[in-house]
């Protein structure tokens, strides 16, 4: 899937293109998503979405033509999709019209191209299941916990200085344990974290 939103614009012959791809985990986010895209270029001739949800047996796409003549703007944009490898992924060719008709063949290759162009520029993620967690430190121990933290695969999402340091982090479920031992080793026993949230996120593929 799609490591964030992103966006690409491009011109055919007057016509502008703006393409916007984003990672989705349901057909409630893709529409909202949708939905916010037609709301911020409510004046554009033409919204075209498709979204790709779900892998192996239970696939779910969806494409409109919002207007375009028929096959000639969602089908191009849904197949360049299936053809990229992602998946939970939907995007929204927005077309403000220059006053040059495309036709057919022309309004194909501009759909294909623009969605082609921010399939190209998008980063790569995977969807991993996080545990939130919280857990204060005293300063002296701040450096060796943020290596720790670094070590462990995780990050940390906020610092909050006061009489101890309040650190919001956040690991993937399967390395979680291993910080906490860390932590303990770290602090004679003293110090552990709390998870207060377990969700799902999108985290980059790295290429090795």
């Amino acid at each position: 899937m799609p490591l964030h939103e992103i966006r690409r614009e491009h011109v055919v012959v007057n016509s502008r293109f703006i393409a916007t791809l984003a990672p989705v985990f349901s057909v409630e986010e893709a529409r909202a998503f949708i939905g916010r895209i037609k709301k911020e270029f409510a004046d554009a001739s033409h919204n075209v979405p498709a979204y790709i949800l779900g892998g192996g047996n239970t696939v779910t796409e969806y494409f409109s033509d919002d207007g375009e003549p028929s096959g000639t703007a969602g089908k191009p944009a849904l197949a360049v999709l299936r053809g990229s490898g992602l998946g939970d992924v939907a995007v929204v060719v927005t077309r403000y019209f220059g006053g040059t008709l495309l036709g057919t063949g022309g309004l194909v290759r501009a759909y294909t191209e623009s969605t082609q162009r921010v399939v190209q520029a998008a980063g790569r993620g995977r969807r991993v299941l996080v545990h939130v967690a919280m857990a204060a430190i005293p300063y002296n121990l701040l450096e060796r916990v943020r290596l720790l933290v670094r070590r462990q695969g995780g990050k940390v999402l906020e610092e909050d200085f006061a009489a101890e340091i309040t650190m919001t982090l956040q690991f993937p479920v399967d390395s979680f344990e291993a910080f906490q031992d860390g932590l303990r080793e770290l602090s004679a026993g003293k110090l552990a974290a709390e998870v207060i949230e377990s969700k799902e996120t999108i985290v980059a593929i790295s290429d090795d």
